[in-house]
Order: C-alpha cells, then sequence, then structure tokens
C-alpha cells in the first residue's frame, strides 16, 4: 500500500450561503482526493465550516438569531452543496463541536507551555471581514478617506488586552523552513511574497478578544476568546483525534495537502507552522494557494449583484460539467475566469462531441454490429498498436499533471488520447468494413472498447457519477476502476469469459444548450 495522504480545504465561512468559490476549490480537492485514491493511496480528506469569530457574532445579531442557530442553518447550506456536487470528504468538522474545542485549548497549553504566550495590551488595526490584524505600512486609502486593508475591507483601530504569541521568534525557523523545503508554498509566486513579508520582519501576534465572546475560552482565562485563525486552523488537527495519539494521527499527519485560497496564504503559511514548531508539531508538507475565480473577469460581490449561486449552476448545467469545466478551463494556482456560455462551449466540445461521442458511437456499434459480443486475441495492425500507444500516453500525461496539480495540463494530454482514438475511428470507418471485412471491423470495434475504458477510468476523478454510468454499461466491475486497472494486462479476456455483452447503449454526456441571452457574453 502507498503512503497515506491528507488533504484538506480551508474551512468556510458561513456567514452566507455557500459561493461559487467554495465550490472550486471544494471540487479541486475532491478531484486530487479521488486521484491519490485512484492511485492506490489511503486517503483523508477534510473539510468543514469556520463558525466562530466577530464576524459571525455580528451576523447573527444583524438577523436575530443566536450565533449557534446561524451556525446550523448556514453549515448545513455547505453541506447540502458538497453532496450535490459529490464530494467525497471522510471528514466534516465545525469548529463549534465539543472535539474542536478541546483540540484547539491543547495546542494554546503546548505553546503556552513552551513559552511562546504572553498577556499584554494590543492597539492596532483590524479587518473584521479578514479576521486579521494590519500593519499601519499594509494599509491603504479608500476614496473617502478611510483606512483599508491589502485586501480592500475596512480596518478599525482596536484597543483591548490581549495574550499574544511571540511570532517574531520563528521568523528565522520559517525562513529556513522555506529555504529547505521549496514546496512547502506553492505556486512560486505565494512562496515568494511569503519570504518577502517574513524578511520584513515579524510582529507578535495578538492571539485573544475580550470584545466579544463567540468562540474558544482562553484555558484559564475565561474572559478571553482565542483569536479566530488560532482556533481555525486547529481544525487540521482535530479532524485526527488531537490532541489524543489516535491511530489516525500517526497515519495523516503531518497533512500532505492544505488546499486554500491565495487570500490567505500568510494565515497557513506563517502563522500556523509557527503554532505548530512551538507546540513541538510537525509542520505540514505543503500549502497551495489557489487563484481566484472571477465572473466574467469580474471579481463577485453582492455590490455588483454578480454572486453566483453554484447550486443553480449545477441545475442548469449538471454536476460533472460544472466539475470538467473548473479543472480544464483554470490553469490552476492562478486567477480563471468563469460564465455559464464558456461552460456550455467547454462541455459540449469535449465532453459531448469529443468522448461522449466516441464512447457512444463505440459502445452502438458493437451493439449493432457485433450483437454486443466482445473477442480476445484478434490480429492487430500498426494503426492498432499506434493508437494504444497514444492513449496510454495520454493517461500518463494526465496522472503527471495531476499528480503536480496542473490539472488543466492533465486534461489536456487525456483530450489529445480522446482526438486520437475519433482519428482512428474515421481512418478505419467500422462502418465501411462491416461490408468490405467484418473481421477488420470487429478488430478495431475492439480495440477502440478499450481505449475508451482506459480514457474513463483516468478521468474519473474529475467527471466520477458519469463515468461510473459509462463503465457501468461496459460491465467494468467497480472494484476495478482504479489506476492499478489500467495494467491489467487480462482484464479484456477476463470480461468476455465472464459472459458481458453490451447492451444498447445511452449517452452519458447530453450536449448543453446554449443560456438565455441575458447570460450570454
Amino acid at each position: 500500500m502507498a503512503d497515506p495522504y491528507y488533504i484538506t480545504t480551508a474551512i468556510h465561512y458561513p456567514n452566507g450561503k455557500p459561493h461559487i468559490g467554495h465550490a472550486y476549490e471544494t471540487i479541486a480537492a475532491d478531484v486530487i482526493a479521488r486521484f491519490q485514491r485512484a492511485s492506490g493511496r489511503e486517503v483523508r480528506f477534510q473539510t468543514g465550516t469556520d463558525e466562530h469569530g466577530l464576524k459571525m457574532a455580528q451576523k447573527a445579531r444583524e438577523l436575530g438569531v443566536s450565533p449557534r442557530d446561524l451556525c446550523d442553518e448556514m453549515s448545513a447550506h455547505f453541506r447540502n452543496l458538497f453532496d450535490l456536487l459529490e464530494i467525497e470528504y471522510d471528514n466534516f468538522i465545525r469548529t463549534t463541536e465539543d472535539r474542536h474545542h478541546a483540540a484547539t485549548q491543547a495546542l494554546w497549553k503546548a505553546m503556552e507551555a513552551n513559552g511562546d504566550l504572553y498577556l499584554d495590551r494590543y492597539e492596532g488595526w483590524y479587518s473584521i471581514r479578514d479576521e486579521a490584524y494590519y500593519d499601519e505600512s499594509e494599509l491603504t486609502e479608500g476614496e473617502g478617506g478611510e483606512k483599508l486593508s491589502p485586501q480592500g475591507t475596512p480596518v478599525e483601530w482596536t484597543v483591548e488586552e490581549s495574550w499574544f504569541f511571540r511570532l517574531s521568534k520563528y521568523a528565522e525557523p520559517l525562513l529556513a523552513l522555506y529555504r529547505d523545503n521549496p514546496e512547502f508554498i506553492q505556486p512560486d509566486s505565494r512562496r515568494n511574497e511569503v519570504m518577502r513579508f517574513v524578511e520584513g520582519g515579524l510582529r507578535d501576534l495578538s492571539v485573544s478578544r475580550t470584545s466579544f465572546d463567540w468562540g474558544v475560552k482562553v484555558p484559564g482565562a475565561d474572559d478571553h476568546v482565542m483569536y479566530v485563525w488560532v482556533d481555525a486552523l486547529t481544525n487540521y488537527l482535530t479532524g485526527l483525534g488531537y490532541p489524543d495519539k489516535t491511530d489516525d494521527f500517526a497515519k495523516f499527519w503531518p497533512a500532505d495537502l492544505h488546499l486554500i485560497g491565495k487570500d490567505i496564504v500568510r494565515f497557513h503559511a506563517v502563522y500556523w507552522p509557527a503554532f505548530l514548531m512551538s507546540a513541538g508539531l510537525p509542520v505540514p508538507r505543503q500549502v497551495f494557494g489557489h487563484g481566484f475565480l472571477l465572473n466574467r473577469g469580474q471579481k463577485e460581490s453582492k455590490s455588483l449583484g454578480n454572486v453566483t449561486d453554484p447550486v443553480g449552476l449545477v441545475e442548469q448545467f449538471g454536476v460533472d460539467p460544472l466539475r470538467y469545466f473548473l479543472m480544464r478551463e483554470i490553469a490552476f494556482g492562478q486567477d480563471g475566469s468563469y460564465s455559464p456560455d464558456a461552460i456550455v462551449t467547454r462541455s459540449n466540445a469535449e465532453l459531448a462531441n469529443s468522448f461522449g461521442n466516441l464512447a457512444q458511437r463505440t459502445l452502438s456499434m458493437i451493439f449493432k454490429n457485433l450483437d454486443g459480443e466482445l473477442t480476445a486475441g484478434l490480429p492487430e495492425d500498426a494503426a492498432d498498436a499506434e493508437l494504444m500507444s497514444a492513449v496510454a500516453d495520454a493517461v500518463s500525461g494526465l496522472r503527471a499533471g495531476f499528480a503536480k496539480l496542473a490539472f488543466s495540463e492533465g486534461l489536456e494530454a487525456w483530450m489529445r488520447g480522446v482526438f486520437a482514438c475519433n482519428a482512428y475511428v474515421d481512418e478505419m470507418a467500422p462502418w465501411a468494413l462491416r461490408k468490405s471485412d467484418p473481421e477488420r471491423m470487429k478488430a478495431v470495434l475492439n480495440v477502440l472498447f478499450r481505449c475508451v475504458r482506459d480514457l474513463a477510468i483516468a478521468v474519473r476523478p474529475v467527471v466520477p457519477g458519469s463515468i461510473d454510468r459509462l463503465l457501468d454499461q461496459m460491465g467494468i466491475a467497480g472494484d476495478t476502476r482504479d489506476y492499478a486497472a489500467l495494467g491489467d494486462a487480462g482484464w479484456f479476456a477476463a470480461l468476455i469469459a465472464s459472459g458481458f455483452k453490451v447492451d444498447k447503449p445511452t449517452g452519458v454526456f447530453p450536449r448543453l444548450e446554449m443560456p438565455e441571452t441575458e447570460g450570454a457574453a
């Protein structure tokens, strides 16, 4: 068995319903988790909701409900969305759970025991929306003269008693971590930003608040609640049973990948490893900050009225077309743009017209012309060998791309295999061979069946529901749909020996309709 693999998303802030950005990150994490499982690794995939902090307390007050009731309602929206998107997470964590409070307090005590926490007075700029502290030098001025954070959010001057974490003590250890482990922060542009930030010097970090009480209590100081980022980041440990030395903790920590948005890289790549170093725990292997998903090139905002409900996109286009588009269209790590018409264009061109049509034609011709029967051991010529080699290269290219989180690159390689199959169909013209050389037609269709199966298994992490419906029609058993099955030389003969026959196929990638004019470009 290959090494275990632990992947997490950022836990999502439920002060509103989930938007397309939440769907994007979680789909990407699900694709990675499925890819790693298909590669033979035991995977732990964790997501969840980050339910404490001043923002949640204010939102609840505004709505006239308790913070807990707001959390219960909003967290359910995230779970429902992830079920709709066919996200196969292993653990959905909520920071309001008792186990999480216990884990966070245990981490606090470990940092305190190391001499890294002290009580003082905080005076400085704080963004409620970012739940972040900012130095004066980081602020900009808004149109009305107001001070804004680097994210463009309002900040306010805050004065209160606070516990502080000795972040300044960890500047050199952090820089050594970045130098010795270049892959720790990816992509490289994020790594460079973080290194510049730490090289500029680190100030000790305020890690508690007394001005509100919706959060995890500081051990021994119940009038303080922990800074929401100490609380939130600890979720990655909570899900493995920390502070108990569970089998899961021993197996899966340190995390292989924290997948997050680029706007919260600092918290994950500076504060989090410093907390872990202080507590005597290993740091994660990689923090990957993906880019923003833009709506026709614009960042979504309520004021612009362009916030997209991912549930609506799924209802309009289907789960797998949306999953495929997001992984195919955008170079992962960079900002990318989407629109309903772009989803339709990409899905129709590649899923429906190219791969879907290939699979449908292949199975239909076997059903009609061969009574659904497959044959092993037929003679193959150079064109057959060339096609199978092209498909093997395509599968290899997809796997290489996905291993380095280059999803669009991997799917580009996969499409080359699809194009090679379609060119082979056109060149071999099995409909003509039916009269002129029925034995050759049989060989051609059998080669195509094998190629479609390999291409389907390769892309299954991206479009799992559709591929499983296709593989069901092809008689491929549920436990032979991982990458180990691609190396099984005897699967085709075994399938035939089982008595399997291709039935009349049903298409799994229907063509999508272009949206109405108000949604078009």
